[in-house]
Parts: structure tokens; C-alpha cells; sequence
């Protein structure tokens, strides 16, 4: 299936934020979670687990944890839960990282 069907386009006079994904910059709607910003992005995974597998957003709904993600330094950040603002610096997540910042586990 092609990721760009399963998503609607933003109208091209909507206002846009930037935020920054892995050093790329992005033009997002505001008001939008982050997951969906990510997934409308590269419909690619927004993590990958200590073993290597791939992880991307599943429920959308804060249930899952399948879409954690580093955000302005503070790891283990559920995209899902949590709205796209001006500014913001996403990371991906390699493996695991400790509950308090820290490096991976």
C-alpha cells in the first residue's frame, strides 16, 4: 500500500510549523500529533527496539508505546500523546534509553 493514500494533504494555504526530524526540517499542520506528523512524513519507523525491529505508531492513542521518540532530549516521548509545535527536535530512537535521559540500556 502507498503511504501517501492512507494520508490526507494539508491545503497549501494552511499555516505550517517547522519542526526538525533526525536533522531534517519539516513543514507540519499545526494542532496535529507528532505521530502523525512523523507518519504523514515517511510512513517509516519511529524507533527501533534493542534488537534491531522496526517500531512506528499503532494506536494513536497512548496505549501501545510503539512510537516513543526523543524530543528536545527528553527520550522515551510517546508521538502520539503530545502535539507538534514550532522548534521542536525529534530524534529517533535506537534500542532502549533509560528512564531518566540517560544513554542506551
Amino acid at each position: 500500500m502507498n503511504i501517501a493514500s492512507r494520508f490526507q494533504t494539508p491545503l497549501e494555504d494552511t499555516p505550517q510549523v517547522t519542526i526538525h526530524v533526525d536533522g531534517n526540517a519539516i513543514m507540519v499542520s499545526p494542532g496535529i500529533s507528532l505521530a502523525a506528523a512523523l507518519l504523514s512524513y515517511s510512513g517509516g519507523p519511529t524507533r527501533m527496539t534493542a534488537k534491531g525491529s522496526e517500531r512506528t505508531a499503532f494506536c494513536m492513542m497512548g496505549v501501545c508505546f510503539e512510537c516513543l521518540v526523543d524530543v528536545d532530549g527528553t527520550p522515551n516521548t510517546q508521538a502520539c500523546m503530545i502535539t507538534v509545535r514550532e522548534g521542536m527536535v525529534v530524534k529517533r530512537q535506537i534500542g532502549l534509553r533509560r528512564l531518566n535521559g540517560g544513554g542506551d540500556v
